[in-house]
């Protein structure tokens, strides 16, 4: 079943270090929030149709490790991984997020990112906001020219069709 998305994400940039995303989901914020933390939830949204999730691992604990591993549709597999930072069920969410395609000479510590999703819920319906720290500039623009807004957009829309789906 496909339902239409009921926003575009807004990709902000509010400081030289970070990337601001705001989105609303037509969902209570409990159904988005599981739809984040429930591995065979997160295989029917992460790939944002460009491949097909292979791995999933949520060990949804502060200190707890995430990992997703994708294969692209040109057959390039694609990997993130962090470790939960804060955890406040169906409110809020701090991980680190690592790529793991880094270039030679780029350390996981210099490329982490720091990641807060929050979940606020007004009238049945779920304001997300992901605000990404870098490190630096450098790796600010390094994920913005990666192109991660075109597969984000596509990734979250996929993300409110898995949430709606568990009404």
């Amino acid at each position: 079943m496909t339902v239409a998305n009921s926003r575009k994400a807004e990709v902000t940039l509010p400081t030289d270090e970070q990337i601001l995303i705001t989105r609303e989901f037509d969902a209570p914020k409990h159904l988005v929030y599981r739809a984040w933390t429930t591995p065979e939830l997160v295989k029917r949204w992460w790939h944002a149709n460009r491949g097909v999730v292979t791995l999933a691992e949520i060990d949804l604990r502060v200190g707890g490790k995430w990992r997703y591993l994708a294969v692209a549709d040109d057959g390039t597999e694609v990997g993130f991984h962090g470790e939960y930072r804060e955890i406040v069920p169906n409110e809020r969410l701090v991980s680190t997020e690592i790529y793991e395609g880094l270039p030679e000479g780029v350390s996981e510590d210099d490329a982490a990112t720091l990641n807060t999703a929050s979940f606020l819920e007004a009238n049945g319906r779920t304001l997300l906001t992901i605000l990404v720290q870098a490190k630096n500039k450098v790796s600010r623009d390094a994920i913005i020219e990666s192109g991660m807004e075109a597969g984000l957009q596509d990734a979250l829309d996929l993300a409110e069709q898995v949430a709606l789906s568990l009404r």
